[in-house]
């Protein structure tokens, strides 16, 4: 069984509606999951799982959460290198740029995406949700 970190940071609710929905596919694939936002994860923490998925919304000019997502993911990047990683986020804005840099930035420090992000305009409908579970089983398979 794999042990896997979901770990996310919400403003309005929709990114954590996300996160839940991932950590219900890991589950169901038979994981064993742990759910936290960024403020309880650290660097340290890595290496206690087999798999990690990320959660952000964009944020500003379609950035990461910068006062407690993006400095907990930049401390976290040296050691996610081999980890199966996933990310996931909603917007409110724009056409996903955030996304496409922020899996530029892991293509970069060497991560291995295990599945195509998912990003979905504010709240999650079922198709976005039903695409955060099989993130989710991604992660534990």
């Amino acid at each position: 069984m794999k042990k896997i970190a979901v770990v996310y940071w919400s403003g309005t609710g929709n990114t954590e509606q996300m996160a839940m929905a991932v950590a219900e596919g890991a589950k169901n694939a038979g994981g064993e999951v742990e759910f936290l936002t960024c403020d309880k994860f650290t660097p340290d923490m890595v290496s206690s799982y087999d798999a990690i998925g990320f959660g952000c919304p964009s944020m500003g000019a379609e950035v990461l959460e910068e006062e407690e997502f993006e400095p907990m993911f930049s401390a976290c990047k040296p050691a996610l290198s081999g980890k199966s990683v996933a990310l996931f986020g909603s917007y409110g804005w724009g056409d996903g740029e955030w996304m496409r840099n922020w899996e530029d930035d892991c293509n970069s420090a060497g991560i291995r995406l295990v599945a195509d992000s998912v990003i979905c305009n504010e709240a999650p409908d079922e198709t976005a949700k039903a695409k955060c579970r099989a993130l989710g089983e991604a992660l534990a398979g």
